[in-house]
C-alpha cells in the first residue's frame, strides 16, 4: 500500500510517498532518491521502485522524500533541511516501529547521511547508501564521468567548489557516533571511489560498515531495474537483510518433533538413473537415515547452461525424500564451477604462487575474490532459495562444500586487489602498513598501495609479516564468500539455519576457523583420520576443538568415512568397531549430527574408491550393517540430543595465528609442527586419564584450573596481560618452547625470550639451541627432548625447576605467581616424557583424574551433562568393574553410555 502526503518543513511544504508493507511493519526507513542534486521525483525507479521493494521484502514502512531541487536558486543546505525535516516527522510519530533507517542513492545517500549526523536528538539505526556520492574533489575511474562534470554538480548545489561546508558532501565531516552502514557500490560507476573512501572512513571513525558490489553495472543501477534486473534483485537484497528487524538465528534444524541425534550422509542422487532413488530411499530408511546434504556437487545438473535452470530433477528428489521423513541439508552447490562458466570465464580460475593457472578437471577450481564468479555463484544461490523455501523436506542450508580445501590461497590479480583493499581497512595508511611489515628490510619500502602484492613466488624468503597477513586475508576472503551465500539464504529463508562444513582435522589450518564460528548457525565438520600412533586421538582432539567452537554448543559431523577414503597414499579400512567408535566419539564431544560421505558409493569419478554407506557390495556387505546398527544405535540415545559438552577443570589452547607464524619460514628449524605438539599434550592428559577441553584462545580462560597453551607464539599485548590475570587469579599455565616470541605484526619481543611471556614465567633464554633429526637431549626425568632445546635462565627465584638437561640448565620450570603459577616446557618430550612431568603441573591445580587407576589410559571419559561416554583407545576388552552402572566389559574399540536416571534413551 502506497500514499502520498505532504510534510511540513523549514521551506515548505515538503512531497512523500509513504510505503506500508502487508503485514505488521518491523522498521522504517526514510529514503532520498539521487539524480545530481537537481533531477530525479518519486515516479522514478530510483524512488517508487525502490520503496516499494523495500517496504515489501524488510516488512518496512518506507518514505520516500521529494525534496526541493537544486534548480531555480535552490541550493545547499535546502535539500538537507527537506529530507531532515522528514526524518524529525517520522521520529516523532508513536504509531511506526522502533527500528529505524535513514537512506538514498547517489546524491540521495548524501543528504541521508548529513540528516543523519543532524539527528543527535533521534539517531537512526543505521544507514543504506547506494553509490554514493560524497567526496568532492573525487577521483573517476574512466568510464566517461569527467571532473568538469562532477565539478558542474557541485558548484549547483553548493554555489562553489572551494571552501564547502563539511556537510555538505559528508564525507568531509566527523564520522564517528553514525550508525552501521551498508553501502552498494555499482562495478563500473566513476564515482565508486567515493562509496569506497566512505566506507573506509566510517570504519576509522569506528562505525561499522559494510559493502555490497554489483557486479556489471554502472552508476544509479536501481534506476534501471529492466537492464540489470540480477544486480538490482542482489542490491534490494542486500537492503532488505540489513533493514529487516533483527532476529535470532535458528541454532539447529528446522524440524518438528523431539530431539534425536541426526543420522545420515552426502547423497548425489545425479550421480544415479531415476529408477535407482526409490530403492535408496528404502535402504535408508532400512538403515535409519535422518537427513542427508543434496546437491553439493549439481551446479552443471542445475543450471546447464547460463540462466536456463532445471529444478525438475531436484523437486523430484526433495518430495521423495520428504514423503519418507528424510531431511534434506540442501547445499548451494557453488563448490565446483561448470565447464560452460569456466570456458566462457576463464577469469574465475584461481593462479597459484608460482603463476599457474589451475585448470578445470577437479573441483573448488575459482577465485573467493572474483567477481564473475561471486555473480554468477549468487544468482543461482538466490534461484535455488526461492524455489525451495518453502519445501517441508528443507532443514538446513549447507553453503558451498570445504571452503578453501583447494583454492584458499589465490594469487591472482583479483587477489591482489582484494588483498590491497584488506590491508587499506586493517592499516588506514601506508605508514603504517609499512611499520607492520618492517619494509626497511631489504628496501621494500611501499609508496602506492598499487604496488603491493600477494607473496609470489620470489628468489627467497618473502616478507613474513607480508606473508602473515595474506594467510588472514585469505581465510576472511573465503569467510566473505560464505557471507554474502548466507546473506541471501537470511533474506529469503530467515527460519532456516545457515552453515557450513568446515575441516577441522589434522594439519589442516587454512581456515581460522574459530573466527569462523560465530558466523554459522551451528557448527558443521568433515573429519577424515589419518594412520599413525595418535590418529584416534587427534579423532577426540578435533570433534573436542568443534564442541568448543562456539560455548559448547552441539554441532554437526556433517562427512567422516564408514572405512576407507581414496586420497591418501594407501587408504587402509577401518577394523570392526571402529564405525561405531568413531562416530559415537564425536557425539561424546557435543555432534547431534553424524552423516557420511557419502550415501551410495560412486561407480565413476575419483572418489569411487571412497567408503560410504551403501558400499559396492551392496546391502548384503559388512558395513552397510554396521552402519545399521549404527543408526539404531543413535535412536536409542536421544536423550543425549541437546546436551551441552560439560566443561573440565582442564584447557589446550589453540591459536590458529600461532600455528600460521610458527611455521612460516626463516625459522630456526622447519620441523616444527604446532598441532603435533598440542595434540601430545592433549595424549598426555588421556594417557593420565584427564578429560581437557580443547578451546580456542579466544575462550575465556577462567574456569579452568590448568591451561596448556603450547607453542603460543603470536601474543599481542592484551593476549600477555589476559594470561598474566589468569596466572594472578589462581590459574595454572603452561606453555611451551617458541612461545611469546613474536607480536600480531610478527616482530620480535626485545629482551629475551620467551618474549612477552618472560617476566611471567620467570626465565630467560638467549637463543635457540634446536635439534638435528635424529638428535635428542636426556633431562633428570629419564626421558628425552627432541626437536628443540634452550639454555634457559632462571630470574626469579620463586621459580622451581622441575627437570633439568642432563648436560645442565633448567628444562622444565614452574614459578609460583600468587595463587597460581607459570609453567614452561623447553623441549619437545612427546606423550610419553609429558606424562612424567604431568603429575608436577596437574597437583598443584588441584586436577584429578575422575576414571578409576585401572582404565586411566586406556578409557577416555568424554561426559555431556548426565550422560557419560566411556571409549575404548585399544584394541582388547577392558574391564569396567569399578565404574557404577556400567556393564562388565568395555569392547575392544567401543564405547558404553551411561545415562543417569531419567535420562530418556
Amino acid at each position: 500500500m502506497r500514499a502520498d502526503l505532504e510534510v511540513t518543513g523549514p521551506h515548505g511544504p515538503i512531497p512523500v510517498r509513504v510505503y506500508e508493507p502487508d503485514g505488521a511493519a518491523e522498521a522504517v526507513l526514510v529514503w532520498a532518491h539521487g539524480g545530481g542534486f537537481r533531477h530525479g521525483d518519486l515516479d522514478m525507479p530510483e524512488a517508487d521502485m525502490v520503496g516499494a521493494e523495500l517496504s515489501r521484502r524488510a516488512n518496512a514502512v518506507v518514505v520516500s522524500v521529494g525534496y526541493r531541487l537544486a534548480v531555480d536558486g535552490v541550493r545547499y543546505p535546502v535539500p538537507i533541511d527537506d529530507v531532515h525535516a522528514v526524518w524529525t516527522w517520522v521520529t516523532a510519530r508513536t504509531d511506526l516501529p522502533a527500528r529505524r533507517a535513514i537512506g538514498g542513492a547517489s546524491a540521495g545517500a548524501a543528504l541521508a547521511v548529513s540528516a543523519a549526523l543532524r539527528a543527535t536528538a533521534s539517531p537512526p539505526d543505521l544507514l543504506l547508501l547506494a553509490y554514493p556520492f560524497a567526496h568532492f574533489p573525487t577521483p573517476t575511474l574512466g568510464h566517461g564521468r569527467t571532473l568538469e562534470n562532477i565539478e558542474d554538480m557541485v558548484r549547483n548545489y553548493v554555489g562553489r567548489i572551494s571552501d564547502l561546508p563539511a556537510d555538505a558532501l559528508p564525507g568531509a565531516a566527523r564520522l564517528d557516533g553514525l550508525p552501521p552502514a551498508y553501502i552498494v557500490l555499482s562495478e563500473s560507476d566513476d564515482l565508486r571511489p567515493s562509496g569506497e573512501l566512505l566506507e573506509r572512513q566510517l570504519r576509522e571513525a569506528g562505525v561499522p560498515a559494510e559493502s555490497f558490489l554489483a557486479p556489471g553495472t554502472t552508476h544509479g543501477h536501481l534506476n534501471r531495474p529492466d537492464d540489470v534486473p540480477d544486480a538490482v534483485d542482489a542490491s534490494l537484497g542486500f537492503f532488505a537483510a540489513a533493514l529487516r528487524a533483527p532476529r535470532q538465528a535458528p541454532r539447529w534444524l528446522r524440524r518438528d518433533g523431539e530431539p534425536r541425534i541426526e543420522f545420515g550422509a552426502d547423497y548425489n542422487p545425479e550421480q544415479w538413473p531415476r529408477e535407482v532413488w526409490a530403492d535408496d530411499v528404502r535402504a535408508m530408511r532400512e538403515a535409519g537415515v535422518t537427513i542427508v546434504s543434496l546437491g553439493i556437487f549439481a551446479w552443471a545438473r542445475l543450471e546447464p547452461a547460463e540462466r536456463r535452470y532445471d529444478f525438475g530433477w531436484l523437486d523430484e528428489v526433495m518430495d521423495l525424500l520428504h514423503a519418507a521423513g528424510i531431511l534434506v541439508d540442501l547445499a548451494t552447490p557453488t563448490a565446483s564451477p561448470p565447464p560452460w562458466l569456466t570456458t566462457r570465464h576463464p577469469e574465475i580460475l584461481p593462479v597459484d604462487r608460482d603463476g599457474r593457472t589451475v585448470w578445470p578437471g577437479a573441483r573448488q577450481h575459482w577465485r573467493p575474490t572474483s567477481p564473475v564468479f561471486r555473480e554468477h555463484a549468487l544468482r543461482l544461490v538466490r534461484a535455488l532459495a526461492r524455489r525451495y523455501a518453502d519445501h517441508p523436506a528443507l532443514a538446513a542450508w549447507h553453503v558451498n562444500n570445504e571452503l578453501g580445501c583447494h583454492n584458499v590461497h589465490d594469487y591472482s590479480d583479483d587477489a591482489a586487489r582484494a588483498f590491497r583493499g584488506w590491508l587499506r581497512r586493517r592499516y588506514t595508511t601506508l605508514d603504517a602498513l609499512n611499520a607492520a611489515w618492517g619494509t626497511d628490510f631489504w628496501s621494500q619500502r611501499y609508496g602506492e598501495w598499487e604496488q603491493i602484492l600477494p607473496p609470489r613466488y620470489a628468489n627467497g624468503p618473502v616478507n613474513p609479516t607480508q606473508q602473515l597477513d595474506f594467510k588472514r586475508f585469505s581465510s576472511d576472503a573465503l569467510k566473505e564468500h560464505y557471507l554474502a551465500e548466507r546473506r541471501i539464504l537470511r533474506e529469503i529463508t530467515p527460519d532456516v539455519p545457515v552453515t557450513t562444513n568446515f575441516m577441522v582435522a589434522g594439519p589442516i589450518n587454512e581456515m581460522n576457523y574459530p573466527d569462523w564460528a560465530a558466523e554459522v548457525d551451528f557448527v558443521a565438520n568433515d573429519h577424515y583420520t589419518r594412520p599413525g600412533p595418535q590418529s584416534r586421538d587427534e579423532l577426540s582432539f578435533s570433534a573436542n576443538l568443534c564442541g568448543n567452537l562456539i560455548s559448547g554448543r552441539p554441532w554437526f559431523l556433517m562427512e567422516h568415512s564408514t572405512s576407507a577414503v581414496n586420497w591418501q597414499p594407501v587408504n587402509v579400512p577401518k577394523l570392526p568397531g571402529e564405525l561405531a567408535r568413531d562416530s559415537l566419539t564425536h557425539v561424546a564431544h557435543g555432534a547431534d549430527g553424524v552423516c557420511f560421505f557419502q550415501w551410495r558409493q560412486s561407480r565413476a569419478g575419483a572418489e569411487k574408491f571412497h567408503s560410504a554407506m551403501l558400499p559396492h557390495a551392496g546391502t548384503s556387505s559388512a558395513i552397510f550393517a554396521a552402519v545399521t546398527d549404527l543408526g539404531a544405535r543413535l535412536r536409542s540415545l536421544s536423550g543425549v540430543a541437546g546436551l551441552a559438552r560439560t566443561p573440565s577443570d582442564v584447557a589446550v589452547v589453540i591459536d590458529y595465528e600461532s600455528w600460521w607464524a610458527a611455521e612460516q619460514d626463516s625459522h630456526p628449524t622447519d620441523r616444527l609442527r604446532y598441532r603435533d605438539e598440542a595434540l601430545d599434550w592433549y595424549t598426555a592428559l588421556l594417557d593420565a586419564g584427564v578429560r581437557a577441553d580443547v578451546v580456542p584462545v579466544s575462550a575465556d580462560l577462567t574456569g579452568y584450573r590448568l591451561v596448556v597453551a603450547p607453542i603460543l607464539h603470536l601474543v599481542p599485548a592484551a593476549l600477555r596481560q589476559r594470561l598474566e590475570e589468569y596466572a594472578a587469579g589462581g590459574g595454572h599455565l603452561v606453555t611451551t618452547y617458541f612461545s611469546g616470541i613474536v607480536d600480531e605484526f610478527d616482530h620480535a619481543w626485545l629482551g629475551g625470550y620467551p618474549g612477552a611471556l618472560r617476566d611471567l614465567l620467570g626465565i630467560r633464554v638467549e637463543e635457540f639451541a634446536p635439534l638435528l633429526d635424529g638428535e635428542s637431549v636426556p633431562l633428570s626425568t629419564g626421558t628425552s627432548g627432541t626437536l628443540w632445546s634452550e639454555r634457559v635462565e632462571v630470574t626469579d627465584p620463586a621459580v622451581t625447576v622441575l627437570a633439568a638437561y642432563a648436560g645442565g640448565g633448567a628444562a622444565v620450570t614452574r614459578r609460583a605467581v600468587g595463587a597460581g603459577s607459570a609453567a614452561y616446557i623447553s623441549t619437545r618430550l612427546g606423550p610419553q616424557g609429558l606424562l612424567v612431568i604431568l603429575d608436577e603441573l596437574l597437583s598443584p591445580a588441584g586436577v584429578v583424574s575422575e576414571l578409576p587407576p585401572d582404565l586411566r589410559g586406556k578409557v577416555e571419559l568424554a561426559v555431556r551433562g548426565p550422560v557419560r561416554f566411556l571409549i575404548n583407545r585399544t584394541a582388547e576388552p577392558v574391564e569396567l568393574s569399578a565404574v557404577a552402572g556400567a556393564p562388565q566389559t568395555l569392547p575392544a574399540r567401543g564405547v558404553v553410555v551411561l545415562l543417569s536416571p531419567g535420562t530418556p534413551g
